[in-house]
């Protein structure tokens, strides 16, 4: 593949992410917003607990999306797959724009909600597997780790661009009165059409040569009894990703309403904390894979392992006793730059297990599995032990997911330097 050929079918695959990853998150963001419209309560702490329970149901079927999806784009390619991901996000961010409030259907409302963040959740299933298998099969073998390290670029900008929405109409554009009452609807209606664009983007990116080489052997098998045939695989992505998505999940989409409900700050507070540490984690990911092409992935993992496990007590402790908002963002800052040893080459450690035939359902269905149980759980899990008033357990949790993450990466080969991804490699 030519080098120009190369790189626009990363930007083409990143912009999609991005998109995807906006339209999940403008859900977490606008939480504070619109809690009351589908769950009317006194407490807002129950408000809130309401609507994490839905954003976890939208992880609940994302090994359903992780498996259909990835049996898609091992069988019709990475294009054709990721192309429908999007496709799914939109319709879901539409339903949520427009469906009516507690107030007008009764409980329909809340129902409707969940159907289409069950929706979203199918698409963001087939997201991460696709994306992972694609970004990573089309970069050169030398560049992989900077190349992959997109992936959560986009992710993060995803996330950033719904933080940002949320800070601009609380600063320029709306009250929070206008906000909770209408308000809250734009980035969802923003989202829907941003998501157009996403399919128009990713019908002209080119199939990569990985699956193009697979697909014209020609040979029938069965993707899921072949995956059985990699248990150490499977359970290395388990082990991989546990510790990782959850404290991904705790220090992004969780964070912004810990830094309201535990540590104190205003809203408007927590949104500007929460935009300046992603802009900088952001940054920080392509340092970290590019890294990781020159000393191998394991030592990267390792770097989240083992400052993880010693610090995240001692962060997330620090963060509930300050009342200065610099000092809260510099600790979740050094939170996160922790945390990059994991996001920025995750996808691209996976990638390289797995042959190319079932590549991303090996990377997705799992992947999926493990972020609903830990990351998807993240922020009830959070917010029902503050309820119960036993905060603190929640960062031994983290702590626990992490350390058992550290054991894997203690023990498992560098992906780096035995990639099924290399040509000849595919279906070893």
């Amino acid at each position: 593949m030519a080098m120009r050929s190369r790189l626009l079918s990363i930007f083409g695959g990143s912009v999609g992410n991005l998109i995807e990853w906006y339209d999940f998150y403008v859900y977490s963001a606008f939480s504070l917003y619109f809690a009351q419209a589908f769950f009317p309560d006194a407490d807002p702490v129950v408000q809130q607990l309401n609507t994490a329970g839905v954003f976890a149901l939208g992880f609940l079927v994302r090994p359903i999306g992780g498996w259909l999806m990835g049996l898609y784009a091992d069988q019709r390619g990475r294009r054709s797959a990721l192309t429908l991901s999007v496709t799914l996000m939109c319709l879901g961010s539409f339903v949520i724009a427009v469906c009516p409030t507690y107030a007008r259907i009764g409980v329909a409302a809340p129902i409707v909600l969940m159907l289409a963040r069950l929706l979203q959740g199918l698409s963001l299933g087939g997201e991460y597997g696709t994306s992972a298998t694609y970004l990573s099969e089309v970069a050169t073998s030398r560049h992989r780790g900077f190349y992959s390290s997109f992936q959560y670029v986009t992710l993060i900008m995803g996330q950033l661009l719904a933080t940002m929405t949320l800070l601009v109409l609380q600063r320029l554009v709306l009250t929070g009165p206008q906000l909770e009452a209408w308000g809250w609807r734009i980035p969802f209606l923003v989202g829907a059409a941003l998501a157009i664009f996403g399919f128009y983007m990713r019908r002209n990116m080119v199939e990569t040569e990985a699956f193009t080489r697979e697909a014209a052997k020609g040979a029938e098998h069965q993707p899921m009894r072949e995956l059985l045939r990699h248990p150490k695989e499977l359970a290395i992505v388990v082990g991989l990703t546990m510790g990782g998505t959850l404290a991904f999940y705790t220090y992004t989409v969780y964070m912004q309403k810990f830094l309201v409900n535990s540590v104190g700050l205003t809203r408007d507070e927590a949104t500007l904390i929460s935009a300046g540490s992603l802009f900088l984690y952001m940054l920080l990911q392509p340092v970290f894979g590019f890294i990781s092409d020159k000393v191998g992935r394991r030592p990267v993992l390792l770097w989240f392992g083992v400052m993880g496990t010693l610090c995240t007590v001692p962060l997330l402790t620090a963060l509930t006793r300050t009342r200065d908002a610099f000092t809260a963002f510099l600790l979740v800052l050094a939170a996160l730059v922790i945390l990059s040893g994991y996001t920025s080459i995750n996808a691209v450690v996976k990638a390289e297990l797995f042959p190319a035939r079932i590549r991303a359902l090996g990377v997705g269905l799992p992947y999926a599995l493990t972020v609903s149980l830990f990351g998807g759980t993240a922020e009830y899990v959070g917010t029902r032990l503050k309820l119960a008033g036993h905060e603190p357990w929640f960062f031994w949790y983290v702590t626990g997911c992490i350390l058992c993450s550290l054991l894997v990466y203690a023990f498992m080969q560098d992906t780096q330097r035995h990639s099924r991804i290399e040509p000849g490699t595919e279906g070893a």
